[in-house]
């Protein structure tokens, strides 16, 4: 077929580095592509569109089982968008859940930075702040513990 790409040129065409398509295609977020005689990865029309899809959703932070969720809705464009609504509804929660948090260490980075004195590292309240947590203000900006 003559419009199907090379890895490389879906690679340029989407803004999306070679080992990222690999990637997707190995944990099915796209169709395997076509092979030439040279054994080269051809691609239509479509999965360049679903490579744009994914990284546009990529951009927007949605997580790969979102993604993956999305793009099953995708395939069945006569059913409700209620699930896709949902889908959308719940990353924007999360990223509401980061901006507060982004914006707590903001508050903290800059207290410390405003009671810093400047003077030697021994009397560093940046330095002093990092090396015990309980000079903090809030615990807003803790990391949530990972679960084994």
């Amino acid at each position: 077929m003559s419009n199907e790409l090379t890895i490389g040129r879906v690679a340029k065409g989407t803004g999306c580095n070679v080992q990222t398509i690999r990637y997707y295609e190995q944990i099915g977020l796209l169709p395997l592509p076509r092979r030439s005689e040279g054994n080269q990865r051809l691609y239509d029309d479509s999965a360049v569109q679903k490579l744009s899809f994914i990284r546009h959703a990529r951009e927007l932070g949605f997580p790969l089982q979102a993604i993956r969720d999305l793009i099953s809705l995708a395939d069945r464009p006569d059913k409700s968008c209620e699930a896709a609504d949902a889908i959308a509804r719940e990353q924007l929660e999360d990223i509401g859940k980061r901006l507060q948090r982004l914006q707590a260490l903001r508050s903290e980075l800059e207290r410390m930075v405003e009671q810093c004195k400047g003077g030697r590292i021994a009397d560093c309240r940046v330095i002093e702040t990092l090396g015990d947590h309980s000079l903090c203000e809030t615990d807003d900006h803790v990391l949530p513990k990972v679960r084994p």
